[in-house]
């Protein structure tokens, strides 16, 4: 066994090589493994290294929480660059830059997503090649509850899902669980949590890849989505039409849906829609690129800073964005956000 650029337990990012499997470990657990910009460099150094290691076969990514595989980007220092006029880019180039690198990867990338999975911790896992979820995971995009958008490469992925399912999560952060996630194509293995461990453990041994996840795969929960009704819903082609249909669906989820969209960001759900439509002909580069030029022009309006103190601050989840409805959105604010996207 060798080890590559291995760091002490305190570090927030944990990389060891064992059984050929180059190990990213996610630890910053009382943060629920919040991104940091020393994490993102983390995990694309150990990416950069492992690359042309032929004593690295594999990638697995996992978690030192028991409650999540990680909640996202530090949104909350982001928000404290703003208001202190600071240049906040850089952490969001060197993130998608090290998105992009994990969905290039050359050889195989695990993410074992055993909990909570949201926003930036999406973008550590979705464009690996194998996203294992056990019944405890828990998929969702939540942006648009802040004033700022699914980002990550996430517009990439929400265009090519099932019809309408993009569009579902992108404009109300819907959560999503294992048995969904599988049947979407978000996860591609289910393995019980009881059993995440061992695989784990298995995978640093150096056991074989397809041979472990059979082994410990179990039956995983069937999903709860209808399928056929969100895509006669959020499959339209705007976002009124959208709302419009919503209106008079019954169903559990249909209610879930009207509620977060209550308090989402107008502005964001319109940009969202947009921006998921617009990614079925873009590649993820170019997606990257678009999210960064919008996500930027987002983060400077005073919407996203009262989403960060409604949701994550004063936990009052009362934000009074402006415009306050879809319907007060002006065509042309939007054609501005959007301007010049690749």
């Amino acid at each position: 066994m060798s080890d590559i650029a291995v760091e002490n337990v305190e570090a927030e990012i944990v990389t060891t090589v064992s059984g050929g499997t180059g190990h990213i470990e996610l630890n910053r657990p009382k943060a629920l493994n919040a991104l940091t910009t020393g994490m993102v460099h983390a995990i694309d150094a150990a990416l950069r290294s492992w690359e042309s290691d032929d004593a690295v076969t594999r990638v697995l990514i996992t978690s030192a929480s028991p409650k999540a595989f990680c909640a996202g980007g530090d949104i909350r220092a982001i928000r404290d660059q703003v208001v202190a006029g600071e240049d906040f880019t850089p952490f969001f180039h060197d993130e998608y830059a090290m998105n992009q690198r994990l969905a290039e990867f050359p050889k195989p990338v695990i993410a074992l997503i055993d909990g909570v999975n949201m926003g930036g911790g999406v973008g550590v896992s979705i464009h690996g090649s194998h996203r294992v979820v056990s019944e405890k995971a828990m998929i969702a995009m939540p942006e648009v509850a802040i004033g700022f958008l699914p980002d990550v490469g996430a517009t990439y992925i929400l265009g090519r899902l099932p019809q309408g399912v993009g569009a579902l999560m992108g404009m109300t952060a819907a959560r999503i669980g294992a048995g969904d996630a599988l049947a979407v194509g978000l996860a591609t293995h289910f393995v019980p949590a009881d059993s995440m461990g061992e695989l784990e453990s298995a995978l640093l041994a150096g056991e074989e890849l397809d041979g472990a996840l059979s082994r410990l795969g179990g039956d995983a929960p069937a999903g709860v989505l209808p399928l056929d009704e969100v895509a006669d819903v959020f499959g339209r082609s705007s976002v009124t039409e959208i709302l419009s249909a919503l209106a008079t669906t019954e169903g559990a989820w249909a209610d879930t849906a009207r509620e977060q969209l209550a308090t989402a960001c107008p502005t964001s759900v319109v940009v969202t829609f947009d921006l998921v439509q617009e990614a079925a002909d873009r590649t993820l580069e170019q997606c990257l690129a678009a999210e960064a030029l919008v996500g930027a022009r987002l983060i400077r309006r005073p919407d996203f800073v009262e989403g960060i103190r409604a949701v994550l601050v004063d936990k009052t989840r009362d934000p009074e964005f402006s415009p306050a409805t879809v319907g007060e959105v002006v065509e042309a604010e939007v054609e501005a956000l959007l301007g010049d996207a690749p």
